[in-house]
């Protein structure tokens, strides 16, 4: 990333992560930083040119989708687009995270289960 105020933003919520949810396992996959628990992905990030993406799967993302956009943000099929210049939802990243952890915590596969 070659402007350094978005990648200072983006470090900081990567950060924020990690001291948010000390459980969560970060690693680097398919070229983004994402959290895994107990195996299962939670949650992941990557960046482009006006925003950084937050993945957090079909199923928890048009559960969220409303309140995302409700917020000035933006959404794809896929992705929660966060714009470097616009504040972020820490309460509704918050809140995606822990749906994430409740609805997958019986789950062992990487990728949520279709219909779970």
């Amino acid at each position: 990333m070659p402007d350094a105020a978005q990648r200072d933003q983006f470090v900081t919520v990567l950060n924020w992560v990690t001291t948010t949810f000390p459980q969560l396992t970060p690693r680097f996959a398919w070229n983004q930083p994402m959290f895994t628990d107990h195996g299962t992905f939670i949650i992941g990030f990557s960046v482009a040119k006006a925003h950084f993406n937050v993945a957090l799967e079909a199923a928890p993302l048009d559960y969220f989708r409303e309140q995302i956009t409700a917020g000035g943000d933006h959404t794809t099929k896929m992705l929660w687009q966060i714009n470097y210049d616009g504040p972020i939802n820490y309460d509704l990243l918050t809140t995606a995270i822990k749906y994430n952890l409740t609805t997958k915590k019986d789950v062992t596969s990487f990728w949520r289960p279709k219909g779970h």
